[in-house]
C-alpha cells in the first residue's frame, strides 16, 4: 500500500493534467467542451500508462539480466522497489543457503558418528535415518522413510521400550541380521512429540564383558580349589595328631598346591603385562638357537627321559622382538606336548622358513589329539578340553592363551591342527619383517 498510493495519485494529476490541456485546446479552436476535455484526460492517463509500461519493460529486462549485470538506472519508483526487493530476495537466499549448509554440515556430522540416529514423529514414522543406523537396524534409508519403526524393527524388548511413556535409559535387542547386540535409547526433542533414537552396536562391549565375567569367575574357581585344599590340611595339622610320615605327605600336597596357586598367578601376571604392554620392537634380534636352547632344556627336564625328543631349528636365523616372550611362548607349547603325550611317545620341534619367507616352528606331538569341536577354543583363557588331566598335569589353562597373544604382539598367528587318536601340531607363524639370516659374530 506504500507504493500504491502516489501510483494512483499521480494516475489523477495525469487525467487532470489531460482534461485541463484538452479544454484549453477545445477554448483556442471553438471545439465541443466536453468531449475534447474527455479525450485529454484519457490521453494524459494513457502517456502516464505507457511511461510507466516503458519502465516496466526496462525493469523486466534488468531482472532478466545475468548475474553481474550492470543495474538500470531513472527507473524511479519501480526501480527503487526492484532494487528493495531484489536486496531483500538476495539476502534471503544467503540466508537460506548458509542454512542449508550448517543443516548438511550437521547431518554429515551425524552420518560420521558411529553410533546410528533415527528422527521419529509423534506416531513413530521415520522422518530421517542415518546410514549407521540404517546399518545396524537393517533399514533401506529412501525406501523406509515415513515407515512406522515398529513394522521394521520388531523385537518385542523394543517394542515395549518404545511404547513405554517413561522407558528405561536403554534397551539391549538383538541386531536384526543376527551378528550382534544393539543398544537403544528414545530422547523428546521438540513440541508436537518428536523423539529421537539412538542406536549403538554393543556387541564387542557385551562379548567383553562376558568374557570378564567368565574370567572373573574361573580364576576365582582356579584359586579356590588349591585355597581349600590348603585349609583343609591346614585344619587337619592343627587338629589331629599326626606321625611322621603323614605329616611329610600332608606338607608335600601343600606345596603342590601352593605352586599351583604360584604357577596361576604368574600365568595371570605374564598376561596382564603382555596385554599393557607396547608391541615389541622389530630391531630388538636375539638369535633363534638361543631361544631354542633354553625352551630345549626346559622341556628335557620335564620330560625326564620320558619321551622322544626332537628339535631341529634349521638356518641360522635371527628373530626380532622380546627375546623372553618369544621363549615363553615356545615353551608353553612344548610343555603342553610333553605333559600330554603319554610316556614313550613322540614330541618334536621343527623351525624353518616358509616360501612366503615366515618363519614356522611347529611342534608336534604323538598324544591322544582333540576333536575339532574343541580348536577354536583352545587359546581361551582357562578353557580344557578335560579339565581334570589338565591339573593333574599341572596346567592353568592360560597357556595357549599366552602363547597366542605372543604371537599377535609379533604380528604372527598360531595354528592348531590335531585329530583324536594322531597327536597335535601347533604352529607359531612369525612374519617376515620378524625374521632375518643371522650375522656372524
Amino acid at each position: 500500500m506504500v507504493w500504491f498510493a502516489p501510483r494512483v495519485l499521480l494516475t489523477m494529476l495525469a487525467a487532470l493534467f489531460g482534461g485541463w490541456l484538452g479544454e484549453w485546446l477545445a477554448t483556442q479552436w471553438a471545439l465541443p467542451t466536453i468531449p475534447v476535455t474527455l479525450m485529454g484526460a484519457t490521453l494524459g492517463v494513457g502517456l502516464f500508462v505507457a511511461r510507466d509500461a516503458w519502465r516496466g519493460s526496462r525493469l523486466s529486462a534488468w531482472l532478466s539480466r545475468p548475474e553481474g549485470g550492470a543495474p538500470v538506472s531513472s527507473l524511479g519508483l519501480w526501480g527503487d522497489l526492484a532494487v528493495r526487493a531484489e536486496r531483500a530476495l538476495r539476502a534471503r537466499e544467503r540466508d537460506t543457503a548458509q542454512e542449508r549448509e550448517r543443516l548438511t554440515q550437521f547431518l554429515q556430522a551425524i552420518e560420521a558418528s558411529p553410533n546410528g540416529v533415527v528422527l521419529l514423529d509423534a506416531g513413530d514414522h521415520i522422518t530421517w535415518c542415518s546410514r549407521v543406523a540404517a546399518d545396524h537396524l537393517g533399514l533401506q534409508v529412501e525406501r523406509d522413510l515415513l515407515q512406522r519403526i515398529t513394522n521394521l524393527v520388531r523385537a518385542p524388548a523394543f517394542v515395549q521400550y518404545l511404547a513405554d511413556p517413561r522407558p528405561e535409559q536403554t534397551v539391549v535387542i538383538p541386531a536384526p541380521q543376527g551378528n550382534g547386540q544393539l543398544s537403544l535409547m528414545l530422547r523428546r526433542y521438540g513440541t508436537e512429540g518428536q523423539r529421537l533414537l539412538l542406536v549403538q552396536d554393543v556387541t564387542v562391549r557385551e562379548r567383553q564383558e562376558a568374557m570378564r565375567r567368565d574370567f572373573v569367575a574361573n580364576v576365582s574357581h582356579e584359586i579356590r580349589t588349591p585355597l581349600t585344599v590348603l585349609s583343609g590340611f591346614v585344619e587337619t595339622m592343627h587338629t589331629l595328631p599326626l606321625t611322621e610320615v603323614e605329616r611329610d605327605r600332608v606338607l608335600v600336597l601343600m606345596s603342590q598346591q601352593t605352586q599351583r596357586m604360584q604357577t596361576l598367578v604368574g600365568d595371570l601376571l605374564t598376561l596382564a603385562r603382555l596385554e599393557g604392554s607396547p608391541r615389541p620392537a622389530v630391531d630388538d634380534w636375539a638369535p633363534l638357537a638361543r631361544v631354542g636352547q633354553a625352551v630345549e632344556a626346559e622341556a628335557r627336564g620335564l620330560s625326564a627321559g620320558a619321551h622322544h625328543l626332537s628339535f631341529e631349528w634349521g638356518e641360522a636365523l635371527e628373530v626380532g622382538g622380546a627375546e623372553a616372550e618369544l621363549a615363553s611362548a615356545l615353551a608353553n607349547l612344548v610343555n603342553n606336548a610333553v605333559r600330554y603325550t603319554p610316556a614313550g611317545g613322540t614330541v618334536r620341534i621343527k623351525a624353518q622358513r616358509a616360501h612366503d619367507g615366515a618363519l614356522h616352528i611347529a611342534v608336534t606331538d604323538t598324544g591322544p589329539g582333540i576333536a575339532a569341536e574343541h580348536l577354536p577354543r583352545l587359546t581361551e583363557r582357562f578353557y580344557r578340553v578335560d579339565s581334570s588331566r589338565s591339573r593333574e598335569t599341572g596346567g592353568t589353562g592360560l597357556g595357549l592363551s599366552i602363547v597366542k597373544h605372543v604371537a599377535q604382539r609379533h604380528g604372527g598367528e598360531l595354528r592348531i591342527d590335531s585329530l583324536p587318536g594322531r597327536g597335535s601340531t601347533f604352529t607359531l607363524v612369525l612374519p617376515p619383517t620378524r625374521l632375518r639370516a643371522a650375522t656372524p659374530r
